[in-house]
């Protein structure tokens, strides 16, 4: 048995936590005593401990006694947690979607001898673990990755819940997306190049440019065409670029009665009681993958079919079922001695693997999280 730490008691944090416990000694840690305790509440041989990543000399002190780290902490965190995990000799798997690049911190993995596997969620993660794996299968040109996790009830005006703090889902709608087309880095704003696209079971959804394809932009430069769009209900879009258009994601304070505010505070603070998803609000995920290439066959494409709903018999959110339970396949790969290479690794790296590849296929297909393939 291993003794793990998660880092973070958010709704994907906790689902890593249970799901973890159960073959393992797991300790959560997050500044939010509140969200422990109702973690602790679901399982009383899960460990809580109240601790601020933020300070560096205390987060790696705490993390000596264990074998493995998962962190889960908010984007604007991540980065500088993830590096403190490495300073300690820690091995990690990480969903936190920092928005700086994970590879800078690859010679420091290297020198610390440690196993980083990061971006390891639904996307990125298991898109960029597909790729990776059809990479060493046949040359390809293309790959599209288009995924969204939606409510069950579409409330007006945005018709969205997020399982991750506004503020992370806030980044995803003003940072730059990058895609690749023709062989180049193509820089569009985010939200743009809204598509109209069906999906079974479900129904007309909207696409637009996000910036997700993230490593993949320097770990598959021979791929001619690269995209990877967010899917919401219709209407979605519109309502957020008219905020982000007047000023309510800026960063740049603001006096009200000789109060200087930032608007994205306010705007997230107001957007959390609107986007919060409930404990036991149903919710889904879609996620289509599309990859095209040649091999000695001839042309191929592939598909690969993801629709996940909240799990009522372990009232889990299928948000935090995909990204999690994710993030948790990889763990064992990294605790059984599957993957024990050095440095950081995004999911891709690990795909290229088939053994790896089909382990994380499936310990999500014991879990109900099926992705259905198709090829032509």
């Amino acid at each position: 048995m291993s003794k793990i730490i998660v880092l973070g008691s958010g709704m994907v944090g906790s689902a890593m936590a249970l799901d973890l416990a159960t073959n393992h000694q797991v300790t959560v840690a997050d500044i939010n005593t509140a969200s422990l305790e109702k973690l602790k509440a679901k399982n009383n041989a899960i460990n809580v401990l109240t601790a601020d990543v933020r300070n560096s000399a205390e987060l790696i002190n705490i993390l000596q006694p264990f074998d493995l780290v998962v962190c889960a902490v908010p984007g604007f965190l991540g980065y500088q947690t993830l590096k403190n995990i490495i300073e300690a000799g820690k091995n990690t798997v990480d969903i936190s979607f920092f928005p700086e690049n994970c590879l800078e911190l690859n010679d420091l993995a290297v020198q610390k001898n440690v196993t980083a596997i990061v971006d390891c969620g639904v996307a990125p993660g298991m898109g960029n673990i597909i790729l990776g794996y059809y990479n060493e299968k046949f040359q390809i040109t293309d790959f599209e990755c288009l995924v969204g996790g939606l409510p069950k009830i579409k409330k007006w005006p945005f018709a969205y819940k997020a399982p991750f703090s506004p503020i992370d889902v806030i980044e995803e709608y003003t940072r730059p997306a990058r895609y690749v087309e023709n062989g180049c880095i193509v820089t569009r704003e985010a939200l743009s190049d809204v598509e109209q696209v069906e999906f079974e079971g479900v129904g007309t959804l909207e696409s637009f440019n996000s910036d997700g394809l993230r490593s993949l932009l320097f770990t598959m430069p021979h791929i001619k065409n690269m995209k990877e769009k967010t899917l919401r209900y219709p209407g979605h879009v519109e309502y957020v670029r008219v905020l982000r258009s007047t000023g309510f994601f800026s960063t740049t304070p603001v006096e009200i009665n000789g109060t200087k505010i930032r608007p994205i505070d306010f705007t997230s603070r107001l957007l959390f009681d609107e986007w919060k998803l409930g404990e036991t609000e149903e919710e889904l995920t879609v996620m289509r993958i599309t990859i095209k290439g040649v091999d000695d066959k001839g042309q191929q494409t592939i598909i690969y079919h993801l629709h996940d709903n909240y799990n009522h018999a372990t009232n889990t959110s299928s948000m935090a079922r995909t990204t999690g339970y994710t993030a948790t396949a990889a763990a064992h790969l990294i605790l059984n001695g599957m993957f024990d290479n050095k440095g950081v690794f995004p999911p891709e790296l690990i795909g290229k693997y088939e053994n790896c590849f089909h382990s994380i296929m499936q310990y999500l297909n014991e879990r109900g999280v099926q992705y259905v393939k198709t090829q032509y």
